[in-house]
């Protein structure tokens, strides 16, 4: 958040009204349609937009915005100190009972699998594997603007006039939930004006595309002929080739949509916060033959969880390569968020994913399958005995 006494907290109320007219393009343009050149041709450009200080080069329009890199004063210091280091390490595994109820259960929830090897089969051994899954979540915060539009409706336009603009991280709003992705958007205040609409010159309508501002178009029965196939004329126009355009109901001219037919746009800076979860993941491969995609399927016991403004790396664990990931992404996150974005908070976890190779025997032949993750699920890439299954 800003630092005391920075902030400028936003909220609802006015902040005073400007002469709108004296924004206005002049009144000659008022109940005039914009001319043929202007609808058949390239579509009218927005004006230029002003500079404001702390927020130059934003442009117009809802390509992402101008990213705004928060001031070198709210990057956070590491609070506290390392976590302690851990000593004890102890790693479960998964009883016979256990591992032989999820083993049932797994070929009843296959249609074709026949239960008799689940339930007859014979443990030879049962092997654990220290499997962890080291996860660094980094909450941050960025922040970009926009020149936004809207058809002005006569209310009180919070211009210039009424003082500076607050510089984007002084802006202050309510952070969400941690470790939880939300956007919310403010106007800037004092960052509005009129303007009068570029897409129809201020008249409030634009010439219909469709019948040219004729309000009339080609017969889609006689095809402009007048007559139809008997020779006999055309009853729905009459004769004349053409009927009423339907898409201007024969006014020619249509409403503008970009000001809603009022010929006056407001003009403001819109800032865009935007709060990510950013998730670093890492499963210590334990050459078990087990595909590791699995583990994402389920969850596992948390060993370890640090959370600060920012962590320290994990150190003496007893796997070394879940230190070295720990390391690792605290640099990558660092080098990635550090510069273009507010780091809040971070947290690490380190989750053992119980894993079992069980071995076992069926009607004298050697198989084997894995449990895995706190749910005991199955993983068997060779079930004994498989029936056909044919859908009538």
């Amino acid at each position: 958040m800003a630092a005391e006494g920075q902030a400028i907290r936003v909220s609802s109320q006015s902040y005073g009204a400007v002469d709108q007219m004296s924004h206005a393009s002049a009144e000659g343009y008022f109940g005039a349609i914009v001319p043929d050149d202007i609808t058949s041709g390239e579509e009218p450009s927005a004006p230029p937009m002003d500079d404001v200080s702390g927020y130059e080069g934003t442009a117009l329009g809802d390509g992402g915005g101008k990213d705004l890199p928060p001031p070198s004063d709210l990057v956070p210091d590491r609070g506290g100190g390392p976590p302690p280091a851990q000593t004890e390490w102890n790693i479960p595994a998964v009883s016979e009972d256990a591992a032989k109820e999820a083993f049932i259960q797994y070929a009843a929830s296959k249609c074709c699998y026949s239960s008799a090897p689940a339930k007859e089969m014979v443990f030879r051994t049962l092997q654990p594997f220290n499997t962890y899954r080291y996860r660094l979540e980094t909450f941050t915060e960025s922040r970009s603007s926009d020149w936004k539009t809207t058809p002005y409706k006569g209310e009180f336009v919070d211009s210039f006039l009424l003082g500076p603009a607050p510089l984007p991280w002084t802006i202050q709003v309510e952070v969400p939930t941690m470790f939880t992705d939300n956007i919310t958007r403010v106007k800037v205040p004092h960052t509005s004006s009129l303007k009068g609409c570029h897409n129809c010159r201020c008249s409030g309508r634009i010439r219909c595309r469709k019948c040219h501002g004729r309000g009339k178009i080609q017969c889609w029965i006689c095809h402009g002929s007048g007559k139809q196939l008997s020779k006999d004329r055309c009853t729905h126009c009459r004769g004349s080739g053409r009927s009423r355009c339907n898409s201007c109901s024969g006014s020619g001219h249509k409403t503008c949509l970009t000001c809603a037919g009022k010929g006056q746009l407001l003009y403001y800076i819109e800032l865009q916060v935007k709060w990510k979860n950013n998730i670093f993941e890492y499963v210590a491969d334990q050459r078990s033959g087990f595909p590791a995609d699995l583990f994402k399927e389920v969850t596992g016991q948390k060993m370890f969880v640090d959370e600060q403004s920012m962590v320290y790396p994990v150190v003496n664990f007893p796997d070394p390569s879940i230190s070295q990931a720990s390391q690792n992404a605290l640099v990558q996150h660092h080098t990635q968020f550090a510069s273009t974005s507010r780091v809040l908070r971070q947290r690490q976890t380190i989750e053992l994913i119980p894993l079992t190779k069980v071995e076992y025997e069926w009607q004298g032949k050697r198989y084997s399958y894995y449990v895995y993750g706190d749910e005991n699920r199955v993983y068997a890439e060779n079930y004994p005995k498989k029936c056909c299954c044919s859908i009538m």
